[in-house]
């Protein structure tokens, strides 16, 4: 336990002194927390919106008022015809086209039927999907709200009105959905980018050969390594939970020490695959490339950004080696549905399993001389 302590003491001392290390720690992880979840949303707000009315009239005006309205769009302006509005589209002007035809309101008065036109400019696909679908809905509403207006008779299944209950996130913020799983990824920041530093600065600056002239046994280092970053985790952890409760008004629903459980496994499942790069690493910007390396393809394929279920067959099989989807998964059940213990026992047992086998790899592969 002396061994330990001095070890520690040690190690808490070479990051107080390492002002760069103690910024990385605290510094960006915070302003990340603080700007990310503002950009990181699927949600598409100001899309460019160009106009062709050929009817103008008091129908055609008000559906284009409530499009505007609706806070999806941005109307970019008029154009007198297609062709024209269709310049918009290549010159990066406009995202959408809507083109009202002429007799618009004549036709949905007499026939209760007419036809719009929608051109979308689909390079950026997903803004596309989705303001296809935001304009479609709204166009939708339009159609009814001036139905009952007249006092058309509907057809059974128009009078069936369908009220959604969003279950869970009921205002449908995707930033209660973004900001457990951003936590997740600061927490993989600290715990495998610094920690594959760690063993390979004490090569560079030579205290390793010091450390292995001593009786320290390889546990008891690798120990030493791996506390110091769960302590500065677990703080971090703590920060941001504070910051998600301050400033986006979100806090776990579920009990929130189970969250600091999985949180304590899981750095030290990522801080010993941190260690595992550095026992391989002879330099601190090997370690870093290959953390990084490592990092991005953990991130891409954790469910953070995009669904598992979305994924490729042979991608979803690769996601189940992967520590980072467990911890997103378990964050955001614990955050937005309050789900216990019992409820998060395989993901759990699963990071503990990752635990024992980076560390023991890490302890295995060090190599201590005297």
């Amino acid at each position: 336990m002396k061994q330990l302590k001095y070890l520690l003491q040690k190690e808490f001392l070479q990051i107080r002194r390492d002002k760069t290390i103690f910024k990385m720690i605290i510094a960006l992880p915070v302003i990340q927390l603080l700007i990310l979840p503002w950009a990181a949303t699927f949600e598409q707000h100001n899309i460019s919106l160009g106009v062709v009315n050929n009817d103008r009239g008091t129908y055609s005006r008000r559906l284009i008022e409530k499009v505007v309205s609706s806070g999806y769009f941005k109307l970019t302006g008029y154009f007198t015809s297609y062709e024209q509005a269709l310049k918009a589209i290549e010159t990066d002007e406009a995202d959408l086209l809507l083109e009202i035809p002429g007799h618009f309101e004549d036709n949905f008065v007499r026939q209760q039927q007419t036809d719009v036109m929608l051109s979308v400019n689909a390079v950026n696909g997903q803004k596309a999907g989705l303001g296809a679908s935001y304009l479609g809905q709204i166009i939708a509403d339009f159609n009814r709200d001036v139905i009952l207006q007249q006092g058309i008779q509907l057809d059974l299944v128009n009078l069936i009105n369908v009220m959604p209950y969003f279950k869970y996130n009921t205002e449908m913020n995707y930033r209660n959905f973004m900001v457990p799983g951003i936590l997740v990824m600061l927490l993989t920041l600290i715990g495998l980018v610094l920690s594959s530093m760690n063993i390979v600065k004490e090569k560079e600056i030579g205290t390793i050969e010091q450390i292995n002239v001593t009786p320290v046994s390889k546990f008891t280092f690798i120990l030493a390594k791996l506390i110091p970053f769960i302590i500065i985790g677990l703080v971090l952890l703590t920060i941001g939970l504070f910051i998600a409760r301050l400033v986006y008004g979100i806090f776990p629903v579920g009990n929130i020490l189970l969250i600091y459980l999985f949180a304590l496994f899981y750095l030290s499942a990522f801080l010993g695959a941190g260690l595992v790069i550095s026992t391989y690493s002879n330099t601190q910007q090997q370690a870093m490339f290959v953390a990084v390396f490592f990092m991005i393809i953990f991130l891409l394929l954790s469910g953070l950004f995009t669904p598992v279920s979305s994924m490729p067959e042979w991608a979803q099989t690769i996601t189940i080696f992967n520590p980072i989807r467990y911890f997103v998964e378990v964050i955001r059940l614990i955050f937005m549905k309050g789900s216990r213990l019992m409820d998060i026992l395989p993901q759990l047992g699963a990071i503990i399993g990752f635990a024992l086998f980076f560390n023991t790899w890490a302890i295995m592969n060090y190599k201590k001389t005297s």
